[in-house]
């Protein structure tokens, strides 16, 4: 089974996401759950005009595949921002709040270390927040 990447990002308006290594799947929406769904459809779409139309499609959509939704930092932290704070954030990473504030402006880009730091807390923390019933 093939992973397909798919990244999302912010834009001014909305969201838009695209598959990393396939031209012309691409989608938008004004939520991150609307635009996986945006960007099934477009994949679904794609794969169903290549047919129709006998264009080959790209190996990676040949067999079985997943699609993987990624996004970088500074995104993440645009996208969240009325979600975490940087205190927040720093209390469950590590990360200091300075820092973080240079990863959201784009000032500096973190190291590989620093991601999975980041991507690790917060991946606890959702796991945390799924155990609980309220």
């Amino acid at each position: 089974m093939v992973t397909l990447k798919a990244k999302i990002e912010r834009t001014q308006n909305n969201y838009s996401a695209f598959i990393e290594n396939i031209d012309g799947i691409v989608a938008t929406g004004s939520t991150i759950d609307e635009i996986k769904t945006n960007l099934i459809s477009a994949l679904d779409e794609y794969i169903q005009t290549c047919e129709e139309m006998g264009l080959e499609l790209p190996g990676e959509l040949k067999g079985d595949y997943s699609i993987e939704f990624a996004m970088d930092v500074r995104n993440l932290l645009t996208i969240y921002e009325g979600v975490f704070t940087k205190s927040g954030l720093e209390r469950i990473t590590g990360i200091n709040q300075k820092q973080l504030w240079h990863y959201a402006n784009g000032t500096s880009t973190p190291r590989r270390a620093q991601v999975l730091k980041l991507e690790k807390a917060l991946h606890r923390l959702g796991q945390e927040l799924l155990s609980l019933h309220l």
